[in-house]
């Protein structure tokens, strides 16, 4: 399965559409058969490793996604992160946003691209666990880097107030910044390529046109995703959540390999809108892989199939508590 895969995301044709992730997908059940728990895996290169692999070992599902977190860039630009050490099911997130204008990052982005790609907060650990888990099952699994995209970043770092009313009064000024953390995100991407991973899957889950609005969407998010993924080596896919309906012209010229979307938007026009774009998604990560049952699981994935998709993803990261038996049957 993996070589058929990378045959699709490649451009190759193959025969039937392939269910895996390039979003977050480790369970709560997949952590105890290691021995591990989500809060400590974030920072130890071998736990991260052994977490990302598990998902594979407890049901076959070929891929494994790293970090287990969208907030490593932000971090090694100085944000504090919450790491839920109380043991509440929740990925790690940014405690508070550290500029108060867009004006303030370009300046901290590029002393830090000055450092290196490899010598900033978690990167050089979490490139660590991407060889570890190449080396570990490597021959059976893709494996996705995880980015997120530049304006999901930048709502990691920024005053939001000051922020919009920046995008209104200083519109370049936001489009400065986001070029820079787009520079600062296409050295991570590499280095995650260069340490292993097959793909690098953007996930721009702030920037949804359903959160934000199609104009904006268009004047600010759009171009900062093809930005991003014009630096990046091949394959790249690019996942964005909640409805894309009005925005999915503009998805097909991200330059993106293949897009990946969420229940919220039409299967069916997005297929006719993507052209040539590979189409992945959407089962409901929580209302059917979470709480739904094995029956649902089938229905949904031979809906997505019917729809077109060249291959079943779920259509966000999956819940912790998903249990393996309904991830079994998804690509059952």
């Amino acid at each position: 399965m993996r070589e058929k895969i990378l045959s699709l995301l490649s451009g190759q044709k193959i025969d039937a559409a392939p269910a895996f992730s390039g979003l977050i997908h480790v369970t709560v059940e997949g952590l105890e058969r290691e021995g591990l728990k989500l809060h400590e895996v974030h920072a130890d290169a071998q736990k991260m490793a052994r977490a990302a692999a598990s998902t594979f070992k407890s049901t076959g599902m070929p891929s494994a996604t790293l970090p287990l977190d969208l907030c490593a860039p932000a971090e090694a630009l100085g944000a504090k992160l919450n790491f839920y050490e109380d043991g509440r099911l929740q990925f790690p997130q940014v405690r508070k946003v550290i500029f108060g204008s867009t004006g303030d990052i370009g300046e901290v982005v590029n002393s830090k691209l000055a450092i290196g790609k490899l010598g900033i907060g978690r990167i050089p650990l979490i490139c660590e666990a991407i060889r570890l888990v190449k080396e570990d099952v490597g021959k059976d699994v893709v494996i996705s880097g995880l980015i997120p995209g530049p304006y999901t970043l930048l709502l990691y770092l920024c005053n939001l107030p000051n922020m919009v009313r920046e995008m209104k009064k200083e519109p370049q000024m936001v489009m400065d910044a986001l070029f820079h953390l787009s520079s600062l995100l296409a050295e991570i991407g590499k280095a995650y390529r260069e340490a292993g991973a097959d793909f690098i899957t953007i996930h721009d889950m702030g920037g949804s046109a359903g959160f934000v609005g199609p104009s904006v969407y268009e004047q600010f998010v759009f171009p900062a995703e093809r930005d991003l993924i014009e630096k990046l080596p091949k394959p790249r896919v690019l996942s964005v959540c909640g409805r894309m309906d009005k925005a999915l012209p503009l998805l097909a010229q991200t330059g993106a390999e293949a897009v990946s979307l969420d229940e919220m938007t039409n299967l069916e026009s997005a297929r006719d809108a993507l052209q040539e774009t590979l189409l992945f998604g959407n089962v409901d990560p929580v209302g059917i892989l979470w709480r739904g049952d094995e029956a649902q699981v089938t229905e949904a994935v031979h809906g997505a199939k019917e729809a077109g998709v060249a291959a079943v993803w779920p259509g966000c990261d999956l819940v912790p508590s998903t249990p393996l038996r309904n991830i079994r049957c998804m690509f059952g």
